[in-house]
């Protein structure tokens, strides 16, 4: 058995007998292109390793097992500066917005790599939001939370404040329409903390339907005047020129397999927030502090 460059090579009746089939069989597959293989002076050779993930690429998936490599999604929390990372880095990462619930349930399915998750509950001490979330997950056992920034979030208004809110309890004692976020997102959940904080149902509510999927989609209606305010990030109400009555700051952070963390578009992205550039696009973007970038939150 001879070890070539790191590679072990498998002559035809060493992979017929290491695959358990006859050499006929094999050599049928090379014909048919079937199986990973090299022509080297004539003979054929076969990597171990290749031949191990051909074995493994036709395993039959019983429910609740969730596939080795999912695609190289970020779901959960749209975020902007985020999205110019996946893209700054060369990560090849896209992303999928739809809130920080839905973010996990993908990542639990193996439908994305990672989801940017930002929680909130009534809970104000102990363990942070994030931790607790992904911690509730028995099939999250072997998850790491990331974490990527802290996030400004607050009351976005129109320009010049018509309606004169300076703070949550104003929105809920004047006369406004709020626009919201879909049930399971990180702002979503944030409104509904500080509602049972002042005792008010949601119902109560003067809301703007249907509810928005994004921050930006928010602060869009809200720009467009279909809606006196709703909570989004500081960086939401910048970028579409709004005014932002601050509430607090929050963790904002990545939560994905402990395998996806060593892959290529995973370090890729980890390495360029770890840089000096992020700090400098979080100045311009608004909002944001990216001391914590880059630090282990929690491991399973």
């Amino acid at each position: 058995m001879h070890m070539h460059a790191g590679m072990d090579l498998l002559t035809t009746s060493e992979a017929a007998d290491y695959l358990r089939l006859g050499e006929r069989k094999l050599y049928e597959l090379v014909a048919n292109n079937e199986i990973p293989c090299s022509k080297v002076t004539g003979k054929w050779l076969f990597p171990r390793h290749e031949l191990d993930r051909w074995v493994l690429s036709g395993l039959a998936q019983p429910a609740g097992m969730v596939p080795a490599n999912p695609p190289p999604i970020v779901g959960g929390s749209q975020d902007d500066l985020l999205e110019w990372c996946l893209r700054q880095s060369g990560s090849g990462l896209a992303s999928l917005n739809e809130g920080s619930e839905n973010g996990l349930i993908r990542l639990l399915r193996g439908e994305i790599a990672a989801a940017a998750i930002h929680f909130h509950s009534l809970d104000e001490a102990g363990e942070p939001a994030n931790a607790t979330a992904v911690q509730k997950q028995p099939l999250l056992h072997d998850a790491v939370v990331v974490a990527f920034t802290r996030r400004e979030q607050g009351l976005l208004l129109p320009p010049g404040n018509p309606k004169e809110l300076q703070s949550f309890a104003d929105v809920l004692n004047r006369d406004v329409k709020m626009a919201t976020r879909q049930k399971g997102a990180g702002a979503q959940m944030l409104l509904e903390t500080l509602l049972q904080r002042s005792g008010v149902s949601p119902s109560d509510l003067n809301r703007l339907e249907p509810p928005c999927l994004t921050g930006p989609d928010l602060a869009a209606a809200i720009r467009a005047g279909a809606a006196d305010c709703g909570i989004a990030t500081r960086a939401a109400a910048r970028a579409h020129d709004l005014d932002f009555v601050p509430l607090l700051w929050e963790e904002f952070d990545l939560v994905m397999r402990q395998r996806t963390y060593f892959q290529p578009p995973m370090q890729a992205l980890l390495r360029f927030i770890a840089g000096d550039d992020l700090a400098t696009h979080a100045a311009d973007l608004d909002g944001y502090d990216v001391t914590p970038a880059g630090t282990v939150r929690f491991c399973n």
